[in-house]
Parts: structure tokens; C-alpha cells; sequence
């Protein structure tokens, strides 16, 4: 595939974070690595105040989310797909209806929108971090969002670990401080409860690893803000300067006659659980003191996002995607060789059936390819479904949570009946996707080394015709055989026509 030549002209990127508490929208351009923030938008939404009982987002929440959306769509009249990326965290992750309201936010914003999982917001959160506030001394990393909390250590720019934990600013407040009312039992309840939920990870990010911690993002920056308005630090944030905050929570009695230089109106209803998170984390993890961060997750999106156009345009050779595929195919023992004969075979089939097919979506198809067969290392029967599995809930660095089940869903379309990927089929891209999986999967059948160059597909319009060399048949009948059950199959679901020449 020929690819532009790569352009030292910097183009605008865009990174929406749909967070728990506060949807952000940054526009930035990239040059030589340095970093130009354009325009920057902050809306508070506390769309996971609106997860009701049952795991549902309510209307209401769902409704403050779009309308920002839509207020944010004004400021990307004009950007190309590939310079805009939304992603969303913890709320989205739990929300049950997360598809349905994935679907309105596609419409209100005009760009889809990712659910990323928490170890990759993490590692997101470190890269903006890293690239905008460099160091090379280990050092401890944390972001409290609204119902999530993530930590990470790393070194220079490469994370070493990561960990997300259901517990944020908006969550726990809701929870111990529903009516905004502020005691000494509830702060303590709030701050045993953080505990239990950040208790696991004290081995991983004990004391001894890192020489310093910073906080990213609202709920460290909202409390710093505070503390310099009070003149009680300078920013940084310590064990005895929370218990001031903490103390004058209790004097005020309540979140309404909290009355705080630097304190906004917007974080009034989540100050108590950040509070709790953060007094928590420094007492449980031997911190000193916590030092506000310049980048965060929005950063780190626009960073990651220019890596891959790097990629596109030639002037970058890693995915950090390839090599966690790479890290998959170690981890699940998959046999390399089978893998790289189906990848090529089925690319190769998909570049005849769609010659100018997007470029993200001829990355899916091999990457489905490569870890086709990851299943077998749970079991050989039904493999497939034992695929899908496991690439929908494994966590892979610089993939969202969408593109690893829509790569479950090829691994689970790969073979056997059609009508369990039915809904999926409505998207053109993938039924192209996953007839090409099939065709290759089935012409590898073998598994041995056979020359698979000369197999030819044509399409016209749902018509496939699959051409294979005359001699085919009898040096490979087993796998005629299975072209030929494949062609009934796709016959009986209607969806296409497929000839065996």
C-alpha cells in the first residue's frame, strides 16, 4: 500500500476525554515532538453521578453528555477522522447501556467514540505525563477521575506498571456524602473504604520503587488550587495539608457552607471522596508529598494519536498495537507460522475485494489474523469462541475496548454457523473483513507450506467468486471440500453469494 510521504508541516489533532465527572476537549498540534495546546474545553457533566442501582445510565446523564458533545462538535467542523479520537473511561465501562448512548454520542459529536479500558487509560495518562513533564527518575504517577483511579510507575517515557481501581471522587462522595453533609465517622468510613478497594496494589508501587510522585488531572489540581489560594503550600500536597482541608470540612458541616479560596463551585459535590482517595494514598503509600502534573490523559490521546499518523505517513516504524500482539501471541503459545500463513492469505484477499479499503481496518483484519487461534490454548474444541473471549476481555496496550472486541468478534466469525455474528454483519467493513478471515483460514487448513499465491476473488456487489488453480482440488481436497460446505453457508445467510472456480 503506498502511503504519503511523510510532512514536517504540523497538523491539528483533537482528544476528547469523556470522563466520570468533567468531558474535556483539547486541540494541540505536534511539531519535532514539541507540544502547542490550540484550544482547550472543560465541561462538567458528572455523567457517572447517572449510573442508577441497576448499572444503567439514566436520561438525564445521558442527555448532559450529548449536549456537551454537540457544544464540542462546533470546535471539529472540518477534521478528518483520523486527527479526532473521544475516549471514555470508568462510567462507560460500567454504564450497561453503554452501546445506546455510544450510538447518540456518535451522532452529537460526528466522530465514534472509544471505551477504553483502565490500564490504557493509565497508560495514557502516563504518556501526556511523560512527554510534558520529562524525567528520567522513576516515579509514581496517579490520576483520581470520578470513579476510577488510577497509578502508574514508569521511567522516562516508558510505563513499567499499571493499575486501575474502581474507586474515584465521584463514586465514593455519592456514596458517604449523598446529601453534602461532612463528619468525622463518614470521612473515616469513605477513607477505610478507598483503602480496601487500593490495598492490593501497595507491593506493586511500594515506596522503594520511585523518587517522586505526581497527581494528574482534576481531583490533584482542584485540591492544589486550594491549598495556594489558602496559603497553605505552595501546590504540593501533603499528609498534614489534607487534614487541614479535612478540617475545615467538618467546621463548615457540609459541602454548601464549605467556604475555601480556590475551591469551584463544580467540585462542591465530589471534594469529600477526593479528599478521602487522596489522604488514603499518601498515608497507605508512604508519600511525602504529591506534586500537581502538567500532562494527563487528553495529552496522552493526542500523543498516541500522532504516533500513528507518524505511522501512516512513513516517518514512524512502531504500533505500540503490533507489539502487543506480539505479546499475546507469546503469552497464548500461538503457533507463528499458521498465523502469518492465514494473515497473508487473508490480507491478501481483502486487498482483491477492496483494493482502497481504509488503512485501521486492513490492521484489524491481521491482527484477527495473528490471534485467530489464541483459544487453543484454552481448549482446541470450539477455539474460536474461546478466541473471541479472550481478545474482548484481555488487556492490550494502545487498544480500546471496542477494537479488541471487534477483533473477537472476527475470531468468533472465523468459522462454524453465520447467524452468531448477524448483528456485525450490518457493517460492511467487517462482513469483507470476515469473509477474507474465513476464505484464508480454510485454504490454511493444512497448515503445511502450499503455495496460496494464485488464488484469485472477484466480488460484484454481494457476488464472490473464489478462483483456484486447476490442480488445486486434488493436491488439497480437504480443503476444497470446506471452501465448498463455506459457499452453502454463506448461501444460507443470505448475506452473500460465494462461487468455487
Amino acid at each position: 500500500m503506498n502511503l504519503p510521504a511523510a510532512s514536517n508541516t504540523p497538523i491539528q489533532l483533537a482528544a476528547i476525554d469523556m470522563g466520570s465527572n468533567s468531558f474535556r476537549l483539547e486541540l494541540a498540534q505536534i511539531q519535532r515532538g514539541n507540544y502547542k495546546r490550540i484550544k482547550y474545553l472543560k465541561e462538567t457533566v458528572r455523567l457517572g453521578a447517572g449510573l442508577d442501582a441497576d448499572g444503567m445510565l439514566t436520561e438525564a446523564a445521558m442527555q448532559r453528555g450529548l449536549d456537551c458533545l454537540q457544544r464540542f462538535a462546533e470546535h471539529l467542523d472540518g477534521f478528518k477522522p483520523s486527527r479526532v479520537r473521544a475516549v471514555a473511561t470508568q462510567t462507560l465501562r460500567e454504564a450497561r447501556n453503554r452501546n445506546a448512548f455510544l450510538a447518540r454520542a456518535k451522532d452529537a459529536l460526528g466522530f465514534p467514540v472509544e471505551v477504553i479500558a483502565g490500564r490504557e487509560e493509565a497508560r495514557l495518562i502516563f504518556a501526556g505525563v511523560a512527554r510534558l513533564q520529562p524525567s528520567n527518575l522513576p516515579r509514581l504517577v496517579i490520576d483520581i477521575g470520578g470513579r476510577s483511579t488510577e497509578m502508574i510507575l514508569g521511567r522516562g517515557r516508558k510505563p513499567l506498571a499499571a493499575e486501575s481501581f474502581q474507586v474515584g471522587s465521584v463514586s465514593l462522595s455519592l456514596r458517604f456524602f449523598p446529601d453534602g453533609k461532612f463528619t468525622a465517622e463518614r470521612f473515616r468510613a469513605a477513607q477505610v473504604a478507598a483503602g480496601a478497594e487500593l490495598e492490593e496494589a501497595l507491593t506493586m508501587f511500594r515506596p522503594e520503587l520511585w523518587r517522586e510522585a505526581l497527581g494528574s488531572s482534576g481531583t490533584v489540581g482542584a485540591v492544589a488550587q486550594m491549598l495556594v489560594a489558602s496559603g497553605v503550600t505552595d501546590g504540593r500536597i501533603t499528609q498534614d495539608s489534607l487534614r487541614w482541608c479535612i478540617e475545615k470540612c467538618l467546621s463548615a458541616g457540609s459541602m454548601d457552607k464549605l467556604e475555601l479560596p480556590g475551591l469551584k463551585d463544580e467540585r462542591r459535590a465530589v471534594v469529600g471522596g477526593g479528599l478521602c482517595i487522596l489522604y488514603t494514598l499518601l498515608t497507605q503509600f508512604g508519600i511525602d508529598e504529591l506534586l500537581p502534573a502538567k500532562g494527563a490523559l487528553r495529552q496522552g490521546v493526542i500523543f498516541d494519536q500522532n504516533e500513528r499518523l507518524e505511522l501512516e505517513r512513513g516517518a514512524a516504524t512502531l504500533d505500540l498495537r503490533e507489539a502487543s500482539v506480539k505479546a499475546l501471541q507469546q503469552r497464548f503459545g500461538v503457533d507463528l507460522a499458521q498465523a502469518k500463513r492465514v494473515q497473508t492469505l487473508a490480507l491478501d484477499l481483502h486487498q482483491q475485494l477492496l483494493p482502497t479499503s481504509p488503512h485501521e481496518q486492513q490492521r484489524e483484519l491481521a491482527w484477527a489474523a495473528s490471534l485467530h487461534e489464541i483459544g487453543m490454548m484454552v481448549s482446541h474444541h470450539d477455539y474460536h469462541r474461546h478466541s473471541a473471549y479472550l481478545l474482548s476481555h484481555v488487556d492490550a496496550a494502545g487498544f480500546s475496548q471496542d477494537q479488541l472486541q471487534r477483533l473477537g468478534d472476527l475470531a468468533l466469525g472465523q468459522r462454524g454457523g453465520l447467524r452468531k455474528i448477524d448483528a456485525q454483519m450490518a457493517d460492511e467493513g467487517f462482513l469483507w473483513q470476515v469473509a477474507s478471515l474465513r476464505l484464508a483460514a480454510l485454504a490454511c487448513h493444512a497448515r503445511g507450506a502450499t503455495d496460496l499465491s494464485a488464488l484469485r476473488l472477484r466480488r460484484h456487489g454481494r457476488k464472490l467468486s473464489l478462483s483456484l488453480p486447476k490442480a488445486w482440488s486434488t493436491q488439497q481436497p480437504r480443503a476444497f471440500y470446506l471452501l465448498q460446505e463455506e459457499a452453502q453457508a454463506w448461501s444460507r445467510s443470505g448475506m452473500l453469494e460465494l462461487t468455487i472456480a
